[in-house]
């Protein structure tokens, strides 16, 4: 599996789509038939473990981000959105969102989840991030509600 990690995520630093792969087989069925794919991010999904995994554009606090909640969640699906571009103007790291699944979210209260990512990125927190939406499920929730990302609202003010 880790080759053909290392093969898929060469692979879609040429591709500028979403590949979602589910399983080995599953790989190989979307390779030798079509590709589900969908257009504006780089993005590769692998089975039970992170690898939501944007190339286009990642800064250094979007790249610590994602490593910091990866090393401490064990996410089967992190994503992090850099939202700086509708709030503070495009190359900034400001605004983030995250969307994080993981099993070690089971049995605690949404305020629980979204204090474990804080705490995790405290430094981040007290320094060049301003903001941080979260989305924080468990896995059985995520299946539940259809894998789907929830669109953030628009920027009230600030300075846009």
């Amino acid at each position: 599996l880790k080759d053909i990690e290392a093969m898929m995520t060469r692979l879609v630093k040429s591709i500028p789509y979403i590949l979602a792969i589910n399983s080995v087989s599953s790989f190989r069925s979307t390779i030798s038939h079509s590709l589900t794919v969908l257009p504006s991010s780089r993005q590769i999904i692998f089975p039970n473990r992170m690898m939501a995994m944007s190339t286009s554009n990642i800064g250094p606090t979007h790249s610590l981000i994602e490593k910091k909640i990866s090393e401490a969640l064990n996410p089967s699906f992190l994503r992090v959105i850099n939202e700086s571009k509708n709030h503070s103007g495009p190359g900034t790291e400001t605004h983030f969102k995250v969307v994080c699944v993981s099993e070690k979210f089971n049995g605690k209260t949404l305020i629980k989840r979204h204090r474990m990512i804080n705490e995790i990125l405290s430094e981040e927190l007290n320094g060049s991030v301003h903001a941080l939406s979260i989305q924080s499920k468990t896995p059985e929730q995520w299946e539940k509600e259809g894998g789907e990302l929830v669109p953030s609202p628009p920027c009230m003010g600030g300075s846009k």
